[in-house]
C-alpha cells in the first residue's frame, strides 16, 4: 500500500477551527487525523508531500524514524505537530487495513470507558458570549460568578465528575476579561508576567465560587504560561483551601517547576507543551509534576504512548491534553485506552451543536466517561460534505 495524495481541510467551528489531514492510498483506504494551529502546521504538512507520496503508510516505525531524523537539528517547535498529524492519519489507515481499532495496534485497551473532565468550563461562554444564548450554541453565556456557578452545576447534571477552568474576571458592567492561551498578548501582567494581588484575589474568589457550586466535583485550574514561578506560587497557595485536583502551569525550566511543586500542597499538572519522550525526561528526573500532561494529537499517538511509558517508570500518571474538535477527542481516547497510568482525559463540553456530526459515528460521553468505539482505525471518519460546508473564514489562529 502506498500514499497517493494528501489534503488538509479546515472547518469553521465558531470560536474554534477544526483542522483535518486526509491521506489517500492506492488501496482505496483513507486515513484521517486532526491537528491544531492550522496556519502553521498546515504549511509544514504540505512541505512533506514529496516525501510522503509513495510511502507505505502502514510502516509507522519507518515514518517515525524519518521524522525524528528530520527534526534532530532543531527539536521541538511546530514540526512535531505536523509529523504527529501524519503519523495519526497513518495509524488510522493501518487499523482500517487490518480491521482493528488503533488501540489494538498499541497493545489493546486497558479500559473502554475513559474518564474525562469538562475543559475551559465557563471560559468560552465568557470570552465568546456572542455565540451563546441560543445564537450559535444553545447554552447560556457566562457574565458573572453566578453564571459560572450555574455552568458548574450544569456540568454535574450532565454527569461530569471533574471540570477545569481558567481565570475569568468580571467587571461591574458584566463584561468579562480572561487569561487564556499562549499566542495572544493580554493587558494584565504583561510583558513582565507579574501576578498582581488583585488578580490572585479574583482567582481565589472564582475557585471558591466553583467549589461552592460543585462540592463533589474534582476541580482543576489552568494558568498556562502567563506568570513566572513567583506568581504561580501565589496562585498555588491561594488555591490550597479548595483542594484542587491540580493547578495547571507551563514553565520551560524543570528545576523551577520542581521548586514550585515543592512549595505548595496544591498538586501541579504540567508539560502539555513539551514535545516527545526526550523532552519529557528532564522534568520527570526533577520530580517536577504530580500529573504529566501529554497531547497525543500534537505528538502523535505513537510518540505519546512512549511518553506515557517513560512517565510510568517514574510512577507519574498522565492526563491527556485534548483541546481540539471531535476527531481529536476520539484519537485521544485511543491513546488513553492503551496506557496503564491514565489520570483523566480533557474534553471540550462546549462546541457548536453540529460538531459531533462531523464524525460518521459521533462520540459518546456518558456519566463522565468517553465511550470507546470498536470499529477499525479510529472507529469513525470525517463527514466531508458537512466539513466542506463550513469553510474557515479569515480570523486569528486561536488554537
Amino acid at each position: 500500500m502506498r500514499i497517493t495524495d494528501l489534503e488538509t481541510l479546515h472547518v469553521d467551528g465558531g470560536f474554534s477551527t477544526f483542522s483535518y489531514l486526509k491521506l489517500s492510498t492506492d488501496a482505496g483506504i483513507t486515513g484521517w487525523s486532526e491537528f491544531s494551529r492550522y496556519e502553521t502546521v498546515d504549511s509544514i504538512i504540505h512541505s512533506l508531500r514529496n516525501q510522503l507520496i509513495g510511502s507505505d503508510p502502514t510502516n509507522i516505525a519507518a515514518l517515525d524514524a524519518l521524522f525524528q531524523a528530520i527534526s534532530r537539528r532543531g527539536p521541538g517547535g511546530i514540526f512535531p505537530r505536523a509529523a504527529g498529524a501524519v503519523i495519526n492519519a497513518c495509524l488510522d489507515i493501518k487499523g482500517r487495513a487490518a480491521g482493528l481499532p488503533v488501540y489494538e495496534l498499541l497493545g489493546g485497551a486497558i479500559r473502554d470507558a475513559i474518564p474525562v473532565y469538562w475543559s475551559h468550563l465557563g471560559l468560552f461562554r465568557a470570552q465568546y458570549s456572542q455565540y451563546y444564548d441560543g445564537k450559535a450554541i444553545d447554552r447560556p453565556a457566562v457574565r458573572s460568578l453566578d453564571d459560572l456557578q450555574d455552568a458548574v452545576r450544569e456540568a454535574a447534571r450532565e454527569g461530569y465528575r471533574a471540570i477545569k477552568s481558567n481565570i475569568i474576571r468580571f467587571d461591574p458592567a458584566k463584561r468579562t476579561t480572561s487569561l487564556r492561551g499562549l499566542n495572544r498578548p493580554v493587558r494584565v501582567g504583561y510583558p513582565e508576567l507579574n501576578a498582581p494581588p488583585a488578580l490572585v484575589a479574583a482567582f481565589a474568589e472564582q475557585v471558591a465560587a466553583m467549589r461552592e457550586a460543585g462540592p463533589d466535583l474534582e476541580i482543576m485550574f489552568d494558568l498556562n504560561y502567563h506568570f513566572r514561578p513567583e506568581g504561580m506560587r501565589r496562585f498555588a497557595l491561594a488555591a490550597e483551601p479548595y483542594a484542587l485536583g491540580w493547578l495547571e502551569v507551563d514553565l520551560p525550566d524543570a528545576a523551577a517547576l520542581a521548586h514550585l511543586r515543592q512549595s505548595t500542597s496544591t498538586p501541579i499538572g504540567s508539560l502539555e507543551q513539551i514535545m516527545g519522550a526526550r523532552g519529557l525526561r528532564p522534568f520527570l528526573d526533577a520530580q517536577a509534576v504530580d500529573v504529566a500532561i501529554v497531547d497525543p494529537q500534537w505528538n502523535g499517538v505513537f510518540e505519546a504512548v512512549k511518553m506515557a511509558r517513560v512517565a510510568d517508570i517514574f510512577d507519574v500518571n498522565v492526563a491527556a491534553h485534548c483541546s481540539g474538535g471531535p476527531l481529536g477527542a476520539l484519537m485521544s481516547a485511543h491513546f488513553c485506552a492503551a496506557i496503564p497510568n491514565l489520570r483523566i482525559m480533557e474534553h471540550e463540553g462546549d462546541m457548536v451543536p453540529w460538531a459531533q456530526a462531523l464524525l460518521t459515528l459521533p462520540n459518546r460521553v456518558e456519566n463522565g466517561h468517553f465511550l470507546l468505539p470498536s470499529g477499525p482505525g479510529w472507529g469513525s471518519e470525517i463527514d466531508e460534505a458537512l466539513a466542506r460546508s463550513h469553510p474557515v473564514k479569515s480570523k486569528p489562529d486561536i488554537r
